[in-house]
């Protein structure tokens, strides 16, 4: 199994709508990509630590699939439609990493 995790680091007079990020877009992410092998959706809103400081992510994606490929033809299939989503929560370039499912 794989997880996808798209997030988001914070720049300077970022936006961000988690509201809208978290119902709009998680369900579209739900609707396109559960006939296409998304097996699991996580989606996190991160906190500021202790301090204060900004989190080096202001929220994130984990999409879970059961291999790469599968990621990749969902991918195609419909990257275009929840790419375009990005600009009606946040002005943020989103940051994705694929990793392996150890435990």
């Amino acid at each position: 199994m794989i997880r996808v995790t798209v997030s988001y680091p914070p720049h300077e007079g970022y936006s961000f709508d988690h509201a809208y990020y978290q119902n709009t877009h998680a369900q579209l992410i739900r609707d396109r990509l559960a006939e296409r092998g998304l097996l699991k959706l996580e989606i996190d809103q991160a906190l500021a630590d202790p301090s204060g400081k900004l989190a080096a992510s202001v929220a994130a994606a984990h999409m879970f699939f059961s291999d790469v490929d599968s990621f990749k033809a969902a991918m195609g299939a419909e990257g275009k439609v929840l790419g375009a989503d990005r600009t009606n929560y946040t002005d943020i370039i989103p940051v994705v990493v694929i990793s392996q499912v150890i435990q």
